[in-house]
């Protein structure tokens, strides 16, 4: 383990004013994100979606790394170079999402464990040859009644540590997702009670298995009401019970938490990232790490027309620059004008 090449390519991803493009969806996900602007799921739409961001002017400004599908980073460009080949050409890190996704946990109705573990070593060393140096497993946890089960949360736990380790092994940084879902109608109290059982754990899991915590990312959902909640919870109370939790939770040598934006609106996501660097938040960066929270607006922009690129470019960066602003506290409902 290269411990200092880790810890160098984390505060990189986690410089102040940046974030993280997540660009990582699986075919059959940007297949419904294509769907709702009547398009077909096929690869060159996706490659000339997923180009139009990469190659978007001033991005890198604002993005310190980008998440990867396995299509993408094998994936040529128009120019025939590869995707991590242009991202590095502008200073952006490559990433990959190497989890095999989350299926039914055997056992254990409406709870999921997410599978990948076997083979991972030899995926992460040919990854990091194809140039990405960090990547990222996602395990979700659902709140219903009588869920989570904490055997489903330990057992979630214990894969995401066991692949930091396997990462970091082949010299790849981990961002650590941990995503309590916000489906549902709970209150933010109980979100705040599971999120802050499910990092203890976490973090307990990866002392074990040696996992070196300045050369990681922790990616965790917000504490937040759920998405069907009666009284939703406002900004400033989001913000104020995450940190909250982060703080009961997250040891200080984790260099950054960069946020999953979980369902919310591309202005909700900000707005709680910008509340909380406002109020001081912690010993950490707290950055971002949206999918659809910085997509959104340029997909819709684009609409699978190569003339409109441009201006699928433009709505991204503006929303990446928003999200800059937020990282420092200093983004206002103002410039969404």
């Amino acid at each position: 383990m290269d411990r200092a090449a880790l810890e160098a390519t984390a505060r990189a991803l986690a410089a102040p004013g940046k974030g993280i493009l997540a660009a990582d969806e699986s075919t059959p996900t940007m297949g419904k994100r294509l769907a709702q602007l009547g398009l077909p799921n096929e690869p060159g739409l996706r490659r000339e979606f997923r180009e139009t961001l990469f190659t978007a002017p001033e991005m890198e400004q604002y993005i310190s790394g980008v998440i990867l599908f396995d299509e993408t980073l094998r994936q040529a460009a128009s120019d025939d170079r590869g995707m991590a080949e242009i991202l590095e050409s502008q200073g952006v890190i490559p990433g990959i999402k190497v989890d095999g996704g989350a299926h039914p946990m055997e056992g254990a109705p409406g709870e999921k464990l997410t599978a990948g573990l076997d083979g991972l070593a030899e995926r992460c060393a040919e990854y990091h040859a194809l140039g990405a140096r960090f990547d990222k497993w996602r395990a979700v946890i659902t709140i219903g009644e009588g869920l989570p089960t904490s055997s489903c949360v330990q057992a979630n736990a214990d894969a995401l540590a066991d692949y930091a380790r396997i990462s970091q092994d082949a010299g790849l940084v981990p961002i650590v997702e941990p995503e309590v879902l916000m489906d549902g109608s709970h209150t933010i109290g109980r979100c705040y009670e599971i999120s802050e059982c499910t990092l203890d754990k976490v973090f307990t899991a990866l002392a074990d298995r040696g996992v070196h915590l300045p050369g990681i990312l922790l990616k965790p959902n917000m504490v937040i009401s759920a998405s069907d909640a009666a009284n939703r919870a406002g900004v400033d109370e989001v913000a104020s019970e995450t940190l909250r939790c982060l703080k009961a939770t997250v040891p200080v040598e984790v260099p950054g938490i960069m946020f999953l934006s979980g369902g919310q609106s591309e202005v909700e996501a900000t707005a709680h990232l910008n509340a909380m660097n406002a109020m001081g938040g912690g010993p950490w960066e707290l950055s971002f790490s949206y999918g659809r929270a910085l997509q959104q607006s340029a997909l819709q922009a684009w609409g699978g027309a190569t003339a409109n690129c441009a201006a699928a470019q433009a709505a991204f960066v503006q929303r990446a620059r928003l999200n800059g602003a937020a990282r420092y506290g200093r983004y206002a409902a103002e410039m969404e004008a």
